[in-house]
């Protein structure tokens, strides 16, 4: 997909975008808008999402190529007297690049495509992040988890996605419990369905306890092999719209979820943010809000699930939320604009500086 009315235009900056989940939009339109809020002039080059295959090896070969042709879409409408500065939003967007350029990733195929899920990714991964004038890691975890070649010399800065509250918080949370449930497999969603069951059996009589499940259509959960019955106190409410979903979230009192791997987990941000305590099983994977939950409540994080879940909904502790927003303060939006503009911006644009001498 192209940008609409780059036609001639001059640009200092064009971002890739893979856009293949909700989280990594976000994160591409919160960065073009830091940017430009640092002086920027700024393009998003989208990917069109192509026809689904049945492994991730071919799901990835199939997203390369549409940013692959989403970059060069958006190259040949520009006819000005340098090529901008170009961010990769995500390793697999830049696996088939046109031109070399900045890498933004929250998680490496190092990490997140064992075995024969990556068999050709991983080592093209490796040359890429080796080639890349820049990196731009989430966080020092997604950073730690890459090859070698991306460790290299001083060419990574973490970059996170900016995290606020939704707006303001809700005086009464008539919502027990919310997960956000795309992927369900991964996201672990028949752990927290047990653990959430086996705490509704103890429920005082009468007392309203609801689990909302976010992310994911009924149907889709049926074709996965989950059968939802809402009598047992839990209602699917499908892929929303952000202000709608955040919405929710304001009135949860806990967000719950198991991941089997995590390679950020934004929502669980955005759930810290909003004020809802925490309650997740520990995962592998640089999973940013992990060691920001242990800090607010050690008994929060566990394997056992159930019991984790019954002290946040039965004994929380009273100032989690504002220790959770002293918590996140470095991933507010003006702290990272401030990063954006003091150091990403001149760098992005000394390396565009270099490619046009």
């Amino acid at each position: 997909m192209r940008p609409e009315g780059l036609q001639g235009r001059a640009i200092d900056v064009l971002i890739v975008s893979l856009g293949s989940t909700q989280g990594l939009r976000r994160a591409d339109e919160e960065l073009r808008d830091s940017l430009s809020r640092a002086g920027a002039r700024v393009e998003i080059a989208r990917a069109s999402a192509p026809t689904p295959t049945r492994t991730l090896m071919l799901t990835d070969l199939a997203w390369a190529r549409a940013a692959r042709t989403a970059a060069n879409g958006a190259l040949a409408q520009l006819h000005a007297p340098r090529t901008p500065a170009i961010v990769y939003s995500s390793t697999t967007a830049a696996l088939l690049w046109p031109h070399p350029g900045a890498i933004r990733f929250d998680a490496a195929s190092a990490g997140n495509r064992p075995g024969r899920h990556g068999l050709w990714q991983r080592p093209l991964e490796q040359r890429r992040l080796g080639r890349a004038p820049l990196l731009l890691p989430w966080t020092d975890g997604a950073l730690r988890e890459a090859p070698a070649a991306a460790r290299r010399g001083d060419r990574a800065l973490i970059l996170p996605v900016p995290v606020e509250p939704s707006g303001p918080p809700e005086s009464v949370r008539d919502i027990a419990a919310i997960t956000y449930a795309a992927n369900p497999a991964k996201k672990g969603l028949d752990r927290v369905l047990a653990a959430w069951h086996a705490v509704r059996s103890g429920r005082v009589p009468g007392a309203a306890e609801e689990l909302v499940v976010a992310g994911v259509s009924r149907e889709e959960l049926a074709l996965a092999g989950f059968n939802i019955d809402a009598a047992d106190g839990v209602r699917v409410v499908g892929a929303l719209p952000a202000a709608e979903y955040r919405a929710l979230v304001r009135r949860a009192r806990v967000f719950v979820c198991a991941p089997r791997r995590e390679d950020h987990g934004i929502a669980q941000l955005e759930a810290l943010a909003d004020g809802c305590l925490l309650v997740s099983t520990p995962a592998p994977g640089p999973y940013a809000a992990l060691p920001i939950a242990r800090a607010l409540d050690g008994r929060l994080v566990s394997e056992d699930l159930e019991g984790a879940l019954r002290a946040a909904l039965h004994s929380p502790m009273a100032d989690y939320a504002t220790r959770a927003r002293t918590a996140l303060a470095p991933l507010q939006r003006n702290a990272v604009d401030q990063l954006v503009a003091n150091e990403l911006l001149p760098r992005l644009l000394a390396e565009a500086g270099s490619k046009a001498s």
